[in-house]
């Protein structure tokens, strides 16, 4: 008689950004997706990196405490891009928007994104902030109005993403590509293992 497969634990991912969702897919997993309701600008951190990781972790806990998150894995991430020593976020509209790129042009950023995985199973939990370079081409006037104009930038971290219109304006990028698209697969891993857990234990 063949021998029956354990089922992988659940996942759920504290998150709404579509593109998190379709890496963790992409990468054999199949997350429930639990959106935290976390008020991002009511907190603060001294740097950007660390703000990254408070905002990922207060997503995770959010959703961890509850009844439907009971017994799973729970991924919380966030990103902000570093660009002068300030945190920027998502734009708050067209016009900062394109204020944001035309400073960002022609400059490297680092996108720095917070990963936090609780394991609502056990109680414990894993943390870790992944930073990646992104060099930024050189758009003319036009081409950022038209971008601003799509309405892209105005539901991403640092007015841009790799996986969209605004991959032809990035030149390069040092460091993991996930990272910048919104979660490292590869810092996943290494979290997960810190909770005992094999990532590949979680493929469905």
């Amino acid at each position: 008689m063949a021998r029956m497969t354990e089922q992988p634990r659940r996942l759920v991912l504290a998150s709404a950004s579509p593109a998190r969702l379709a890496l963790i897919r992409n990468a054999g997993m199949s997350p429930e997706v639990v959106v935290s309701g976390v008020d991002e600008d009511a907190l603060t951190a001294p740097s950007p990196g660390e703000l990254a990781l408070v905002l990922a972790e207060a997503k995770a806990d959010a959703v961890a405490g509850r009844a439907e998150a009971a017994g799973a894995l729970v991924i919380g991430c966030d990103s902000v891009l570093e660009l002068d020593d300030e945190a920027l976020g998502k734009p708050a509209d067209a016009e900062e928007a394109t204020a944001r790129w035309k400073a960002m042009r022609g400059r490297a950023g680092v996108l720095r994104t917070g990963h936090c995985v609780i394991d609502t199973a056990t109680g414990r939990r894993a943390s870790a902030t992944a930073s990646t370079t992104v060099n930024f081409g050189d758009p003319t006037d036009d081409e950022i109005a038209a971008y601003v104009g799509s309405g892209e930038p105005l539901h991403v971290a640092g007015a841009f993403t790799l996986d969209g219109r605004s991959a032809p304006f990035v030149d390069s990028i040092e460091g993991d590509h996930g990272n910048v698209i919104g979660l490292s697969l590869p810092l996943l891993r290494r979290l997960l293992g810190e909770l005992g857990i094999r990532i590949t234990d979680l493929w469905t």
